[in-house]
């Protein structure tokens, strides 16, 4: 089912399609998004291109998820 998804999510974004996906998925996100907002309690926290969010995280909140994605929490 994800394949797919990601087929039908590549194919608009071909045709310049907007998106909004949420998800808890971070390799999902990663692999489609061309912008990535992290958000806490109803507030953004941070925002920027896949390779700064996941690579280069300047928020210590943004740190700490993705460190519990890295070890596989």
């Amino acid at each position: 089912l994800t394949g797919e998804i990601l087929e039908v999510i590549r194919a608009l974004a071909e045709e310049h399609m907007t998106m909004v996906v949420v998800t808890h998925e971070m390799s999902f996100a990663r692999g489609v998004a061309d912008k990535v907002v992290f958000m806490a309690d109803g507030t953004v926290v941070e925002e920027g291109p896949p390779e700064q969010l996941f690579g280069n995280t300047q928020s210590e909140r943004t740190k700490a998820f993705l460190s519990r994605y890295n070890a596989g929490g």
